[in-house]
């Protein structure tokens, strides 16, 4: 059996096809014009899936990088008030050493007992330090200081200050103001400041060194704290380098177009379309209009 074939079906099947060949060379424009192998999901279903799971990695791993900066600066904050206290205690040691020598006259063990107070006010001010608005050593607590005047810790206690650098990992931050300077009566201000009383009354200062090398031992441990938490913040921040560079490359080779490749198939298009339009011109049945002419 013999189909039959009309002129109509010939230009339908014609038209079909030029429209075919139009449509894929709109789609090839898009993308060289874009740069995205993928502009609408319906583009390629399973990458466009791939594409949105990346995207959310990438969120993630810019706010892990933004919490390792915050953690960062914060323990650099900590160890520096920190350097500066045990700068502190070193000289308040090395003035009771000299303050017990007993040929000191008063005035010499005066000029030592105000550089011993001139220490306890720097140690308290550096106790206070903060890093963007906050204590540095007060854990969660939004006192603004954490220790008062008359050496009251204000921190929360058992509580810290932790940024999430990693999916499963979180880190400290900030250091407990009461473990390293103590609190009240038995604080290092308090220390400091009867240190410099015995000097005035000509009592033995040397009574002191021993609970002074207790607290000094105590800044040096949370030192050393700070400083292993500060590497694990600067590992993660490595680590989120690689696993950002890493991931944009995946994305990068899902949606991004290879531009030499996609112009030379649009050219390959074109070619086949003109083609396409020079054989229906011909298998095409003229018009009346044409025959007016």
């Amino acid at each position: 059996m013999i189909n039959r074939v009309t002129h109509q079906t010939v230009q339908r099947s014609t038209l079909g096809n030029l429209q075919q060949n139009l449509s894929k060379m709109a789609d090839l424009q898009a993308k060289m014009s874009s740069g995205k192998n993928i502009n609408v999901p319906s583009d390629d279903p399973a990458g466009a899936s791939d594409m949105l799971r990346l995207r959310g990695e990438q969120r993630a791993q810019t706010q892990f990088a933004r919490n390792a900066d915050d953690g960062n600066g914060w323990l650099t904050t900590v160890d520096s008030a920190l350097t500066s206290s045990l700068t502190s205690m070193r000289r308040a040691r090395d003035l009771v050493v000299q303050g017990g020598n007993g040929g000191l006259g008063a005035t010499s063990r005066e000029a030592l007992a105000a550089e011993v107070d001139g220490l306890r006010a720097a140690l308290l001010e550096q106790a206070n330090t903060s890093y963007l608005g906050r204590s540095v050593f007060a854990g969660t607590s939004d006192a603004g200081v954490a220790f008062t005047d008359t050496y009251v810790f204000t921190g929360t206690p058992g509580s810290g200050v932790e940024r999430r650098v990693a999916e499963n990992t979180s880190v400290r931050v900030d250091a407990d103001g009461a473990a390293v300077y103590g609190e009240g009566a038995s604080s290092v201000f308090a220390l400091l400041e009867t240190v410099s009383a015995t000097l005035r009354s000509g009592g033995d200062v040397t009574s002191h060194l021993a609970a002074m090398d207790s607290r000094f031992e105590s800044m040096l441990t949370q030192v050393s704290g700070v400083g292993a938490r500060q590497n694990r913040v600067q590992d993660a921040q490595s680590t989120l380098l690689e696993t950002q560079q890493s991931t944009k490359a995946q994305l990068s080779a899902i949606e991004d177009v290879d531009l030499a490749g996609i112009i030379l198939e649009l050219q390959m298009q074109e070619v086949a379309y003109q083609g396409a339009l020079g054989a229906a011109g011909k298998v095409l049945q003229p018009t009346l209009m044409e025959f007016l002419r």
